[in-house]
């Protein structure tokens, strides 16, 4: 990816710097995220399932997918203000998924993630 990019020293140290501020605050989002997700399974597979339980867990999962949303754009806006519009172009070409996204913090350029290179 950083040969795609054509990313020069600079900006990979400071897409590095980038990734490692935010990459606890993703790991840990994502984990929330996914800890609510599963209190929320057995709620909706209740033969009776109670209302109110199940709506208040339905907002605490949409909370924690708004925080990870907003942490991931947090760490999207600091890479793009490193990279030149151009690069920024080819870094949303590459990181297209095909056949849906994956969930979960993302990579940076040169890390190996799914559709990284």
């Amino acid at each position: 990816m950083v040969q795609k990019l054509a990313l020069n020293s600079d900006q990979q140290k400071k897409i590095e710097d980038i990734f490692q501020q935010h990459r606890l605050k993703l790991v840990d989002l994502d984990a929330t995220l996914r800890k609510e997700e599963i209190t929320l399974e057995p709620l909706m597979a209740a033969d009776s399932p109670d209302e109110t339980k199940t709506l208040a867990e339905i907002d605490k999962v949409a909370q924690a997918r708004a925080e990870l949303e907003k942490a991931n754009a947090r760490f999207l806006f600091g890479i793009r203000r490193v990279l030149t519009p151009d690069q920024w172009k080819k870094l949303q070409e590459q990181a297209r998924p095909e056949g849906g996204g994956r969930r979960g913090p993302p990579q940076p350029p040169g890390r190996g993630g799914p559709g990284h290179e």
